[in-house]
This record gives C-alpha cells, sequence and structure tokens, in this order.
C-alpha cells in the first residue's frame, strides 16, 4: 500500500483503484474504513486516504477535519500535482470543505456527495419530515429509535454496534442491497471523536465564495441523515457551485441509485 510523509512527519497511507486520475477520494463516517465507498459504481482513478486514525494510517498528531486539510496538501505535494480533483462523502465534504477553504488556489473541482450542511447553512432541516414519512416498519422504527436516541460512546464496539441498529435510516430502502452495503466498512471511535475536535472558523461559510473550482453538490431526495434543503442550500456558499438531486435516494446514491450517480458525477468530472 502506497504511504506519504505529512507535514508533522507522520506516515499515511493511501489505495489507489483503477487508472487515471487522480481523483482523490474522502470517506465520511466520520472515521469509517473507506472500503464501503467501494469504486463508487465503477469509477476510475480514484485515490483513497486513509484519514488519521482509519485503516492503515495511526492516529498521530493533529486529527480534526480542519487540522487533516494539511494531509490533502501533503498529499498533493507528494504526487506532483498543481491543482486537485476531491470527491468526498459525508462527513468527508467537511474535510474537503476544509482543504478548499484554507488552499482555494489548489481546488481543481470539488464533488460533494450528500454532504453534512446544517453547520454551514441557516436553512431548516427537512431530516425530522423525511423520517417521519418513513415510520410504521418495525425495522425501521428500531433504526429511528436509536438514531433519534443518539450514539452510544462507552466504546468502539458500542458504536459500532449503534452504527449497524442506525443503518436503514441512511437509506431509502432497505432491502439485500442497502444491507449487505451497511455491513462495510468499520468505524474507529478514537479517530471520529478526534475528527470533530474543533468548531469550524465562524467564516468558514464567507470563505467559500472566494473558492471558484467548479463545485457539484449530490443530494438525496429522501436522506434522512442530512435532509434535503441544507444541502441544495450549501451549493449556494461556493462562488461556482451547483446542485444535483437524486430521487428515491438517501445518503449513498452510488449504492442505491448507481446509473444516476454515474450519469451526474461523469459529466461533472469529464
Amino acid at each position: 500500500m502506497p504511504t506519504y510523509q505529512a507535514a508533522d512527519g507522520v506516515s499515511l497511507h493511501y489505495d489507489v483503484l483503477g487508472d487515471g486520475g487522480p481523483i482523490v477520494t474522502l470517506a465520511g463516517g466520520a472515521a469509517r474504513h473507506p472500503s464501503y465507498l467501494g469504486d463508487l459504481a465503477g469509477l476510475t482513478g480514484l485515490l483513497v486516504p486513509h484519514l488519521r486514525g482509519v485503516g492503515e494510517s495511526p492516529l498521530e498528531g493533529r486529527a480534526s477535519y480542519w487540522e487533516q486539510a494539511e494531509d490533502i496538501e501533503s498529499l498533493r505535494e507528494h504526487l506532483g500535482l498543481e491543482r486537485l480533483t476531491i470527491v468526498a462523502h459525508s462527513a468527508g465534504t467537511r474535510l474537503a470543505i476544509s482543504y478548499a477553504a484554507q488552499y482555494p488556489e489548489r481546488a481543481e473541482r470539488l464533488l460533494l456527495v450528500t454532504p453534512p450542511a446544517a453547520y454551514l447553512v441557516d436553512v431548516p432541516s427537512d431530516a425530522p419530515a423525511l423520517i417521519d414519512a418513513r415510520r410504521g416498519d418495525p425495522v425501521l422504527d428500531a433504526a429511528i429509535a436509536g438514531f433519534e436516541a443518539g450514539p452510544d460512546l462507552s466504546t468502539e464496539d458500542a458504536f459500532t454496534a449503534w452504527a449497524a441498529l442506525t443503518a436503514p435510516v441512511g437509506y431509502a430502502a432497505w432491502t439485500s442491497a442497502e444491507q449487505e452495503h451497511a455491513r462495510i466498512g468499520r468505524f474507529s471511535l478514537a479517530a471520529a471523536q478526534a475528527f470533530f475536535s474543533v468548531a469550524p472558523p465562524d467564516d468558514l461559510a464567507a470563505r467559500l465564495q472566494a473558492v471558484t473550482a467548479p463545485t457539484l453538490v449530490v443530494a438525496g431526495a429522501q436522506d434522512c441523515l442530512t435532509g434535503l434543503a441544507p444541502v441544495v442550500a450549501l451549493a449556494g456558499l461556493f462562488g461556482n457551485g451547483e446542485v444535483a438531486v437524486i430521487e428515491e435516494c438517501g445518503h449513498y446514491p452510488w449504492v442505491e441509485r448507481p446509473s444516476e450517480f454515474r450519469a451526474v458525477a461523469d459529466k461533472f468530472l469529464a
């Protein structure tokens, strides 16, 4: 597995999936093993860092999403690229946004897939209404109850069990395909806590107007984790942002609606 050296001297790992690119691909979770991304429904040239404390990368040094932007810059230097094309999912979009805000001249284009946006936009979330629309199925009701109760942070095993219990909330349907996908990619509790250990700067939303890289926000119309309205609003913060909404889709569009996801991703990344 290839490695690169971060600015503080820590050796960090990454995977390379397919030829072409490279497209730096940031997993969410936060701190979920990036294996859950697969190849994003057949995209090639993906370069997938193992973030600090995840997979083969150690949990050392500065590990918040704001601080790990420096790791992505070190990766760019390691690759010898002038600018980076970045695809990020869920909590990984926090890192992508942090990188773009701190190194706007180094961002070639950003594809932000189902990004949590409530921390950046002042738009009421419609997630509660989307959740209410799904009540009535016993499996979903148990998942929703666990989700609304909040995570068990007592141990990593307890946190992982909570993630498994609440997984159905993240999908617009709960068929065998979604169930199989939900089992992929263990979470690291310590890395997740470190990832969220700092608050974003107060001017972060304003700084995104200076990000001129083309930015596509992909939203799931039935994403109960992020809601739809805040995700759509996020695109408006970027100087060159747009949004694509995928219908009958939750938080994982490359799993739930692979053809539709590839259509918007391929057009944007071409």
